[in-house]
């Protein structure tokens, strides 16, 4: 189709160049002599007419008339294939018959080498990977084969640990998120690669659709990661500042277990250091300091050169122990309770030991301890230390109460008041009280706690009490003192110990039965008794592994009714605790115990040997247990046998706090010495379990197996801690 200019455009271009020509004709025009004055030269306006002037469109219009024809309205189509020498309109002969000289070929100069960028270059085939699949959207490729990749396994597991892919793994995942969080896993893979020493590790990612098959379906996206961690970095130069200038540097580097050439790792590095710091605190170096470690990674050599500068600052041992507030707590006090004496190397742990003894008396808010230097060291000689405790005092007076129900026992409320440093340093002084539904009781108590030692416990405990159960009726004045070593929720001991004595009066009867009054006797008792405890459990109120063992000894006389009897009591406890699960523990316990040396008349009933209750056999009332006479009353006897055994399964309600108790008791008491199971009873039930920052609060239904007729068909228990 022939195209037509645009007459306007076209106009306007025709007028300037007639003025552009009409210039150009003046400029090269032949003069004419005869017509013209030479001093006049024609102007442009005398050149261009009026009527261009006038009407420059018309004027530029004239002689337009006529098409012309042009090469755009005479073209023809061509061929896209059609040759060069054929095109239409093409005048100019193509050439035929030229002839190039041939390409001459270089000779290489001499002496030039070329790097061989990929020959070395280690080949890993992606295809034949060992891949580990994470989850149903990750998965982790290996094509290493060598180097080996050894510390994989801990690789893979931490960072399943970590990854963020792996925690916000969900069936509803799209590419972009999936492809979001794969580049935070893509860093954090490179970032543990850096930890294990692996410092030219490539990390190579991928996202995809599943296979078809497989669970998700095919649309749902995956991300694979293929891991070539390259060589394992070793140390280099290991630099630990002036440690070699300690009184004990081959000790102290042998702490520190980092040598050159061993293999690179950050963790290690951290561990290592954290070794070092406690030997030096633990070898007498209480001012030393440790700077931050730097490491230098030389790819060319594959090392790390490790700098961690150490400032030892001498060695010291022991001297005083000085209180800021010594009428409170006496230095020398203070000094009982720490775990070291004067002149001993100073170790950190036995520092720090010394605050959370302090800390457990219960008798300050705050508490510091600090070395203090008063001799320096003297070329071999180490210098001395004095431990400076600054101490804020606590509330010193404390009111406390608990409340126990037993459907046999009744309900039991116990109440005390105690000024815990009456009597500087850690006298104590307790005033306390029982009402229930069988016993009252009112009692003093002087305790002097770590008593010249830790946790060494001496005191003294006078009280008048009346009781009242299916066993007797007894009205009782008693002093005891003793001197323990004991085992504290803060400080456990595998092996504890007591030794005693104590003095009582007793008036006392067996119960009065359908009206009968039976007759009183007065019983003047005095008793010694050892006590002693091993214990490997993990927990002194709810353990869930370990055993203990507890023995008690108590040779003892009475006076009743003008005759003298000696005789021994002994009771031996044992007990178990195995986690079977993370949220079961099977527990077990037996008891023994008997009274040799006398005839049962002779003991008072208070101090003969029973079982039923809370603490012995569930389902059965307090003492019910046991050989009874014409009357149906409880008599006691001279040997007892106990063994329970219970389940304490976690429910994960209240976040963990809340477990089942299902359990089986059994006890035989005999008037003989050694137990005969005439009397053997049985009881089975459940209980609650609350778990609190004091202990677990207990709550027990028990069922009585084998029951008597006057025994009650459930028997509840309510109190604090387990029941063994």
């Amino acid at each position: 189709m022939a195209h037509r200019p645009n007459t306007s455009s076209l106009t306007e271009h025709i007028r300037h160049s007639l003025i552009l020509c009409a210039a150009a004709a003046v400029a090269f025009a032949p003069l004419d002599l005869a017509a013209q004055d030479m001093d006049a030269p024609p102007s442009l306006e005398d050149l261009i007419p009026d009527s261009a002037v006038e009407d420059p469109d018309s004027w530029a219009q004239q002689g337009t008339d006529a098409p012309v024809a042009t090469d755009i309205d005479s073209a023809v189509e061509v061929e896209a294939d059609t040759p060069l020498t054929d095109l239409p309109g093409m005048d100019l002969a193509w050439p035929e018959d030229i002839e190039l000289e041939p390409l001459q070929q270089l000779e290489p100069e001499e002496g030039i080498e070329f790097v061989q960028l990929l020959d070395d270059r280690q080949q890993v085939a992606l295809e034949d990977a060992e891949t580990e699949t994470l989850s149903p959207s990750l998965v982790l490729g290996f094509p290493q084969k060598e180097p080996p990749f050894s510390e994989r396994g801990d690789f893979v597991s931490r960072f399943q640990a970590l990854s963020t892919i792996e925690e916000l793994d969900g069936d509803d995942e799209t590419v972009a998120q999936l492809a979001a969080r794969a580049r935070e896993d893509e860093e954090l893979l490179g970032n543990l690669l850096r930890v294990y020493g692996y410092y030219d590790g490539e990390i190579i990612r991928n996202i995809g659709a599943r296979e078809v098959g497989e669970d998700g379906g095919e649309a749902a996206p995956r991300v694979r990661f293929d891991i070539i961690p390259g060589p394992r970095y070793k140390y280099g130069t290991i630099d630990l500042g002036d440690l070699a200038s300690a009184l004990d540097a081959e000790e102290l580097r042998a702490s520190f277990g980092i040598q050159p050439g061993d293999y690179l790792q950050s963790d290690t590095i951290v561990q290592q250091r954290f070794n070092l710091d406690r030997k030096l605190g633990e070898t007498g170096y209480a001012f030393a300091e440790i700077d931050e470690p730097e490491l230098l990674i030389d790819h060319e050599r594959v090392e790390g050169d490790l700098t961690m500068p150490v400032r030892p600052k001498g060695k010291y041992v022991f001297g005083d122990v000085i209180s800021s507030d010594p009428r409170f707590l006496s230095s020398k006090h203070l000094a009982e309770i720490a775990r070291f004496d004067a002149g001993d190397v100073y170790k950190r742990s036995l520092e720090m030991d010394l605050r959370r003894a302090i800390t457990a008396t219960g008798l300050v808010s705050t508490v510091s301890v600090t070395p203090r230097e008063v001799v320096a060291p003297q070329g071999d000689q180490p210098g001395v230390v004095e431990m400076d405790v600054g101490i804020e005092r606590a509330k010193l007076r404390t009111v406390a109460g608990a409340i126990g129900y037993g459907s046999e026992e009744g309900i039991r409320v116990q109440a005390s008041w105690e000024h815990r440093n009456l009597f500087p340093s850690e006298g104590l002084l307790r005033l306390r009280g029982i009402v229930g539904t069988r016993e009252q009781l009112a009692g003093v108590t002087f305790r002097k706690n770590n008593f010249h030692g830790r946790d060494n416990v001496a005191g003294v405990d006078a009280y008048a009490s009346t009781i009242d159960t299916d066993a007797y009726d007894a009205r009782t004045v008693a002093i005891q003192g003793g001197f323990e070593k004991t085992s504290t929720l803060l400080f456990q001991k595998p092996f504890s110990w007591a030794l005693g004595a104590e003095f009582l009066a007793t008036d006392e009867r067996n119960r009065v039965i359908g009206g009968i009054p039976r007759p009183r006797r007065t019983f003047l008792i005095a008793s010694l008794y050892g006590r002693a405890t091993i214990d490997t459990s993990d927990s002194l109120v709810d353990p869930t592994k370990g055993f203990r063992i507890t023995g008690m000894l108590a040779p003892e006389t009475s006076r009743t009714a003008g005759d003298q009897f000696y005789y021994l009591r002994n009771q031996v406890d044992a007990a178990y605790y195995q986690s079977i699960t993370d949220r079961t523990v099977l527990a077990g316990r037996l008891r023994f115990a008997s009274i040799q040396g006398a005839p049962l008349y002779a003991i008072a009933p208070s101090r003969r040997l029973y079982a039923g209750g809370g603490g012995s056999v569930r389902g059965y009332g307090y003492q019910s247990i046991g050989p009874k006479n014409d009357l149906g009353e409880v008599t006691g006897g001279l040997s007892l046998v106990e063994a329970s055994v219970e389940a304490r399964i976690g429910t994960g309600f209240f976040d963990g706090a809340v477990s089942v108790v299902p359990f089986f008791d059994l006890g035989a008491v005999s008037i003989n010495r050694t137990p005969d199971f005439r009397y053997v009873k049985y009881g089975a039930g459940l209980g609650l379990r609350y778990a609190t920052g004091f202990g677990p609060i207990r709550i027990d239904v028990g069922v009585p197996l084998n029951p008597d007729p006057e025994d009650s068909s459930v028997a509840v228990y309510v109190s604090l801690g387990q029941a063994f």
